[in-house]
């Protein structure tokens, strides 16, 4: 099957993953005392590690329908053939369904000389039987421990054969995988058994589907069978698990992508322990921090995620995280960027206790934030505004209009009138947009009649006026934008605008 060149190995259909080891990718500089020579040969290495990975194949029921009764041929009445059909509808199912089996193909490798394997959960998924096949031949039948969908391995347990321990793989540290490095894959390609293919990490960080995407990218030769196999580094150390490749012909393109090994032991060790994957969760919902925003809050680079929400109750919450907050350091390192921070807070573990760094009202705070769970997000789906939803007496102000062309906008005071117009919550404050002038600052960052402005320059406002002055005080500082903290049905954000002369 093929998704527009991604396919993944065992079934030909692509995987959905989610990486756990939310590492930042730092560039590495390579320099020439630290490269190493191509090798002569990996067949010593290679009789080293054979042992350790293991074919599998899976087998389950899958639905046929057979001959209905519904089916049978319309005969006239009192035909010599009306019972003879009938009875061979009737033995040969009826309305029932009959089953057939299907097989799948698959890789896998040992992590514990106790029996427990590591592969890809679409190898798996779905299977009534899983046999685990060694490299000298023999079958073992398998149990499932964990599943994980999202990052798309599985945990296995198989009785080690006449109670001897089996050989197990050594993993490598995935963070410091250089572009360049020799890699070495094994697997069972086309259901063709133990096979080993070589190459080089092409790239690092690639992600395919999702936010919590962090592949390795290889070169070495992967296809359909590959799948949850493993793949080593010049020192036999399991640095990747192979899961996709990038094909369009359905066969090795040169582009492979694997699951770097530290996301594998943390998931693997969550399966084992907890049959789940249990993801950390903070409650706040944040945005890029752009150049603009940082000049805006004196940050003196664009780094971090800026704080746009926080749900009430929730553990940032309960740390003293606040709206306007820049979360600059989380768990001991540095937020690069928005698409490093998700990863490196579903990788906390759940429950314990880390430093966050953020940058509030111009100096940096530590702050300490107990890891919640990522399913209690959906029991507290809560506003950050409070809880406090009580419904005020109806306003019946007269509705003041104002235009502030520093920015574009055109403005008017929350009413009943525009709450009725735009589909404004009750408990909506702030200051609602009417009108946005073409190619304005405020059409540059896609602003639209029936946000409603709540905060400007970090200062919560309720009147047009209010805007103006604030704008007008931040021109005659020769700021370069303003920040306005918006609401869009409800989704927080934050945009800062260029102030025009």
């Amino acid at each position: 099957m093929n998704l527009k060149g991604f396919q993944g190995f065992s079934k030909g259909a692509m995987a959905a993953v989610a990486a756990l080891g939310l590492v930042l990718v730092q560039p590495m500089a390579a320099t020439p005392a630290d490269a190493r020579e191509a090798p002569q040969s990996f067949a010593d290495l290679v009789d080293v590690l054979m042992p350790t990975v293991v074919n599998i194949t899976t087998t389950q029921n899958l639905p046929q329908q057979g001959p209905r009764l519904r089916d049978m041929p319309q005969l006239p009445p009192g035909s010599p053939f009306e019972e003879l059909f009938k009875e061979f509808f009737d033995h040969r199912g009826g309305e029932e369904q009959q089953r057939r089996r299907g097989t799948s193909l698959g890789s896998g490798f040992i992590v514990d000389p106790a029996g427990y394997i590591v592969t890809n959960n679409h190898v798996i998924q779905g299977a009534e039987d899983i046999t685990v096949i060694l490299r000298d031949d023999t079958q073992l039948k398998a149990k499932l421990i964990g599943a994980d969908s999202r990052a798309d391995l599985a945990v296995l347990k198989v009785d080690p054969p006449a109670g001897k321990p089996l050989p197990a793989v050594k993993f490598g540290n995935s963070d410091k995988v250089r572009v360049g490095d020799w890699v070495i894959a094994i697997g069972n390609p086309f259901g063709l058994g133990h096979s080993v293919t070589a190459g080089i990490i092409s790239a690092r960080g690639r992600a395919l589907s999702d936010s919590l995407d962090d592949y390795l990218q290889t070169d070495a030769a992967i296809n359909k069978g590959n799948s949850g196999g493993p793949l080593f580094n010049a020192d036999g150390e399991v640095i990747g698990v192979n899961t996709a490749i990038y094909s369009p012909s359905g066969t090795n393109a040169g582009l492979a992508f694997s699951i770097p090994s530290n996301q594998v032991k943390q998931v693997t060790e969550q399966l084992r322990e907890f049959g789940r994957v249990r993801r950390g969760w903070i409650g706040v919902s944040y945005q890029s921090v752009t150049d603009d925003i940082a000049d805006s809050f004196g940050l003196d680079r664009a780094r971090g995620v800026l704080v746009a929400n926080v749900v009430a109750d929730g553990p940032a919450a309960k740390a003293g995280i606040k709206r306007n907050d820049i979360i600059l350091s989380f768990g001991g390192q540095d937020v690069v960027d928005l698409r490093h921070f998700p990863r490196l807070v579903a990788n906390a573990r759940v429950g314990s206790t880390v430093d966050t760094v953020v940058w509030r009202q111009g100096k940096q705070q530590t702050l300490k934030l107990k890891i919640g769970e990522q399913d209690q997000a959906e029991k507290q789906n809560a506003s950050a505004q409070g809880s406090n939803s009580s419904k005020k007496p109806a306003e019946r102000d007269q509705v003041a209009t104002s235009t502030v062309e520093q920015l574009g906008l055109t403005l008017q005071k929350v009413s009943d009138q525009l709450r009725e117009k735009y589909g404004l919550s009750d408990n909506v404050k702030g200051v609602v947009v009417t009108r946005v002038t073409p190619d304005s600052p405020a059409a540059e960052k896609q602003l639209q009649p029936g946000d409603v402005i709540v905060e400007v320059d970090q200062k919560a406002v309720t009147t047009p006026q209010e805007v103006s002055d604030l704008v007008a005080k931040l021109q005659a500082q020769k700021k370069r934008s303003v920040l306005l903290f918006v609401e869009r049905q409800g989704d927080p954000r934050f945009a800062a605008l260029r102030l025009t002369k």
